[in-house]
């Protein structure tokens, strides 16, 4: 009897060192997972939900709404009806606001999402609004905005043509024209969420 309960005691004594060892194994493989999700994956996970979060720029701006497309390197954000939507380069977020349970649901099912949402880089998106001549605000490091409508988007940068918010992209409303690196920019904002297209 004796014999009996103390192999039952070793047994449990290994049990018990056999599951700290195994937890201490999931915890390692989560850290090394972990270790390799990268932001955008992050935000293709918050994308898939639908509830609302907060890019901070660090011009001090905070652009609300809901993530609904995560390109290669910039993600957008529809707002409330009047607040249209806004386009964020990754180099131009300095933190994101959500939920704590949209945050955690981010970490758990972080991916890379479809192929081709990997390769639509941030020239990709405004030579879109070029060829569409939507008009835009951009806002660029340093706390600047400008208003108008992009004229070109080269590899690296774009030329805008200034106007006045809700005029037209014409000749005798232009009363300038920018240069403008695309690390420059920290947000694209459009009036209207269907110019999002």
């Amino acid at each position: 009897m004796r014999w009996d309960r103390f192999f039952e005691d070793l047994e449990d004594q290994l049990d018990s060192e056999w599951e700290a060892e195994r937890a201490a194994l999931d915890t390692e493989a989560e850290r090394l997972r972990l270790s390799r999700v990268a932001l955008r994956e992050r935000l293709v996970a918050l994308a898939r939900g639908s509830r609302g979060i907060a890019l901070h720029t660090p011009d001090g701006g905070v652009h609300l709404g809901r993530l609904t497309r995560v390109g290669a390197d910039w993600c957008a954000l529809l707002g409330d009806a009047p607040a249209g939507a806004v386009i964020v380069p990754l180099w131009g977020v300095t933190e994101i606001a959500a939920p704590a349970d949209a945050l955690l649901a981010s970490v758990r099912d972080a991916n890379a999402g479809p192929a081709l949402g990997q390769r639509m880089g941030f020239g990709f998106v405004l030579r879109d609004l070029v060829r569409r001549r939507i008009p835009v605000t951009l806002h660029l490091a340093g706390g600047r905005t400008l208003d108008g409508t992009i004229d070109r988007a080269g590899a690296d940068h774009l030329d805008v043509a200034l106007h006045e918010p809700g005029a037209p992209r014409r000749a005798e409303n232009v009363t300038g024209y920018r240069i403008v690196p695309f690390t420059g920019v920290l947000a694209v904002r459009l009036a209207s969420a269907s110019d999002l297209g």
